[in-house]
C-alpha cells in the first residue's frame, strides 16, 4: 500500500456534499451511468447497507437520488464521498465532526474558514498520533533488537 500524501483541495460546489479532498479516481460506472443499488455500494466499500442508511439518516449522506419505487440509487460522486468519509474515519475524527463538516459544505462557501478548521485540526491530531506511533515503533525496534542480540550472544555459548 503506498503512503498517502496530502493534497491541496479545490473548492467545491455547494450544491451537494463533495469530495474535494481526492483527485479523480475512477469508478464502476461513467457519470450518468452511475445509478448504483445500496448493496453495489456496500460491495464497493465495505461498508454495511446498515451504516450507509445510518449515514443518510445522521446527515452524513444527505440527498442519496431515489428510484421511482423509493430504492436510494447512489451516485459517483456519492462514491467519492463515501470514499472520503473513510479518510476521515480513519483519521480518528468524531462522528459528529464529520456530520458538521458535511452541514458546513451544505450551507456553502461562507464556513470554508470553519472547515479549513476542522481540518486544520483533526490534521494536527492525527500529526501529533504518526509522533506517538513512531516513538512506539522505537520502543518496538529497541526491543527486538535486544531480543536478536540476546539470541545471538545464547548461540555463541
Amino acid at each position: 500500500m503506498e503512503a498517502m500524501t496530502l493534497i491541496e483541495s479545490s473548492p467545491v460546489r455547494t450544491d451537494r456534499v463533495t469530495s474535494c479532498a481526492e483527485a479523480p479516481r475512477s469508478h464502476p460506472r461513467p457519470d450518468g451511468a452511475d445509478r448504483y443499488t445500496i448493496s453495489e455500494v456496500s460491495s464497493f466499500t465495505g461498508l454495511t447497507a446498515h451504516t450507509l442508511r445510518w449515514y443518510e439518516r445522521i446527515g452524513l449522506m444527505p440527498h442519496v437520488d431515489r428510484s421511482h419505487t423509493g430504492q436510494r440509487r447512489f451516485s459517483n460522486r456519492d462514491l467519492d464521498w463515501l470514499g472520503f468519509v473513510g479518510k476521515l474515519r480513519l483519521t480518528g475524527m468524531p462522528v459528529a465532526d464529520m456530520v458538521r463538516y458535511a452541514e458546513l459544505i451544505r450551507v456553502g462557501q461562507e464556513t470554508f474558514e470553519e472547515r479549513q478548521e476542522l481540518l486544520e485540526r483533526t490534521r494536527r491530531d492525527v500529526l501529533n498520533r504518526i509522533a506517538e506511533l513512531q516513538d512506539t515503533v522505537a520502543v518496538l525496534d529497541h526491543k527486538i533488537s535486544f531480543y536478536a542480540d540476546a539470541r545471538t550472544a545464547s548461540e555463541r555459548v
